[in-house]
């Protein structure tokens, strides 16, 4: 199989989703409502994306709010803050680690393995990664930046490993925050493997909207199987790097600009997978979004899917890929 489809992890929740989290927090709807509507959502976009025919499916996140305080919520030693600033108008509730980090039970495997039940095509298990836990946390515990991240990889580890154990082909370790700070790259590969160690199941990275010069010569070290990256919105500008200093692993190519109401033309999209395909062999390349698409609306985040699994069945129609 060659030139994969896929997406990163989040997906618009729609609004009936959004209202009932609303309500939720203000303790006007039980929680066995609220999960009624999680699963609803998620029926619909797994539905959505068997019918498109995209090859590796997501469960859209729609039972998480963000990203790193979901997993917070779930940890023995942390608390959420107030709301904090992320970017623009987007606020999220900081962790804030204020003990030792400690898993009580899975966190995602018991949504993960519900989901699976719904398609039989991969779900990707989702989980985010150690440095960016604690690049986005408020530590009041341990001693070092190193140590919070090491034992945000060990919790996650486990998490990853009951993942597997469930049945999960593939799990993505997402890292937004790696190239935070250039000095502390020897620490996102050190995390990274302690999450990754012993895992039989595909592994991946997911970073994007970083400076990749200066973290490139890292990306071939990550303990990873693939690593999946913001291409579009920077105007596929690591191309020349990638001629230069060749990409050992696998790459899923974003090819949609999430941070862009505008929905590209399948003229567009073509043009970016065929660049890719001037560098990367297909049986190594896997088609995605740049990033979440939580950010969009419903119906613009299923016009960019529609328009990202058109435009790769053309170049393979054109190429005689399957």
């Amino acid at each position: 199989m060659s030139l994969l489809t896929t997406s990163v992890g989040s997906f618009p929740k729609p609004p009936y989703l959004t209202k009932a989290r609303t309500q939720h927090s203000k303790g006007e709807l039980p929680d066995e409502a609220l999960r009624a509507l999680e699963e609803r959502a998620t029926k619909e976009w797994i539905q959505f994306q068997e019918d498109l025919g995209i090859d590796i499916l997501v469960d859209g996140e729609q039972y998480r709010g963000d990203m790193a305080t979901y997993f917070a919520e779930n940890l023995g030693g942390c608390e959420v803050s107030g709301l904090v600033r992320s970017y623009g108008n987007r606020y999220y509730k900081k962790p804030l680690v204020v003990g030792e980090l400690e898993r009580r039970g899975p966190i995602t495997v018991d949504w993960w393995r519900w989901a699976q039940g719904l398609t039989k095509r991969p779900l990707k298990g989702m989980l985010t990664g150690p440095y960016t836990m604690m690049d986005w946390s408020f530590n009041e515990h341990y001693a070092s930046r190193e140590d919070l991240a090491l034992a945000f990889a060990k919790v996650l580890h486990q998490e990853a490993r009951d993942l597997e154990r469930a049945g999960a082909r593939v799990i993505q370790i997402d890292e937004p925050a790696l190239s935070a700070r250039s000095d502390e790259l020897e620490l996102v590969v050190k995390a990274l493997g302690v999450v990754t160690r012993g895992l039989t199941a595909q592994t991946i990275t997911h970073t994007c909207y970083g400076n990749y010069d200066a973290v490139y010569p890292y990306f071939n070290r990550l303990p990873i199987d693939q690593l999946d990256l913001e291409m579009s919105n920077s105007g596929l500008a690591l191309l020349d790097r990638f001629r230069r200093e060749p990409l050992k692993k696998e790459i899923a190519f974003g090819v949609i600009d999430v941070h862009s109401h505008v929905v590209e033309t399948e003229e567009v999209v073509r043009d970016r997978i065929e660049r890719a395909l001037e560098i990367f062999p297909p049986e190594k390349l896997y088609i995605d979004p740049d990033c979440g698409l939580k950010t969009r609306t419903v119906e613009e985040a299923e016009a960019k899917l529609r328009v990202m699994v058109a435009a790769t069945r053309a170049v393979k129609k054109e190429r005689g890929l399957r």
